[in-house]
């Protein structure tokens, strides 16, 4: 079975992605960070789409981890599903980590600066865990990963385009 796991870890990732893509409301109703638990979303105006291109992970030499490889993975707006294209980067973090044994890994979720601190934290941990559970199903060991929010409070872009908020949803991976 261990020799057919490479085979299936790309469809295994499909599906807890999947799993992990569920929200309510629509983009177009919300921004990001707008909710407080126990109340309902204040009326707000129309989101347009952004035309800004979304942020690639870049990979970064000298830290912990696998080289050539992104330490970032970006998200959609108000979303905490890895998008497609960041696939790869958890993939191959997880084939490091099952080939490290020794190492453990804190995933850190952020957000944008909109909304607000309650909401940013809940989203930002949600990205965190989507991240964890991927890692997870592609056969790494749930006690050597571990998932926190920093929401709003360390922004990677302190400007306010839409550039800006898009480099600040990610969850960063920092070795230990």
């Amino acid at each position: 079975m261990l020799n057919n796991y490479p085979r299936y870890a790309s469809l295994l990732l499909a599906l807890g992605l999947a799993a992990c893509s569920t929200t309510t409301g629509t983009s177009s109703q919300r921004v990001e960070g707008t909710y407080a638990f126990g109340k309902p979303p204040p009326p707000a105006a129309p989101v347009e789409k952004s035309r800004v291109a979304p942020v690639t992970a870049q990979p970064i030499q000298g830290k912990k981890g696998p080289d050539n490889v992104a330490h970032i993975v970006y998200f959609d707006f108000d979303s905490y599903t890895v998008r497609p294209t960041d696939r790869s980067i958890v993939e191959s973090h997880a084939r490091w980590l099952r080939s490290n044994p020794q190492q453990s890994l804190v995933l850190q979720g952020h957000t944008d600066a909109r909304g607000g601190i309650e909401y940013n934290l809940a989203l930002g941990h949600k990205r965190a865990e989507a991240v964890r559970s991927s890692l997870q199903l592609l056969g790494v060991e749930p006690r050597r990963i571990e998932a926190v929010s920093y929401g709003k409070e360390q922004l990677a872009d302190p400007g306010s385009s839409d550039a800006a908020h898009q480099r600040n949803r990610r969850v960063e991976f920092e070795y230990r």
